[in-house]
């Protein structure tokens, strides 16, 4: 396997046709391709509004600028630890994976999440998808089967 030169860094409106494209790949990838309702102006609304952003994104590109795997995460509150970043998704475009571009975008939330002062990162992952529980596992996670996700959809 030949190196691959990419960075990490903040996302940018610009990045936002981009993202929205990986989010497609990412559900189709989860079997759910017509799940995803959101849209690239909404991405843009929520992500890059000055005064109270919904949700931080951060992009792989490679040398050639091509933006190649993100992720996109939040601020939770847990009554018991406090202010906790979630990561909502992380996503690398499949002909990039195995070169550590997934492994650098998680270390940059995991730097995040301890830069930022927050006491926890938290995540999902589905139960049959093995490569990302395999993924997670490198950094000794605990991956609890004791919670049932929940969620009503309006």
């Amino acid at each position: 396997m030949s190196r691959l030169s990419f960075i990490v860094r903040t996302a940018t409106p610009a990045d936002v046709p981009s993202i929205y494209n990986l989010i497609k790949e990412l559900a189709l990838y989860e079997k759910a391709p017509t799940e995803v309702i959101n849209t690239p102006e909404q991405l843009l609304r929520d992500g890059f509004n000055a005064e109270n952003p919904l949700y931080t994104a951060h992009v792989a590109q490679t040398d050639n600028c091509i933006i190649i795997g993100f992720t996109l995460c939040y601020i939770r509150y847990s009554t018991w630890k406090g202010p906790v970043l979630y990561l909502e998704d992380l996503y690398v475009n499949d002909a990039y994976r195995r070169y550590g571009v997934g492994k650098a975008l998680f270390e940059n939330c995991i730097e995040m999440a301890r830069s930022n002062g927050y006491k926890r990162l938290t995540w999902q992952v589905l139960d049959w998808n093995q490569p990302a529980i395999d993924f997670y596992k490198q950094w000794s996670a605990r991956l609890d089967p004791e919670w049932i996700n929940g969620s009503i959809d309006f």
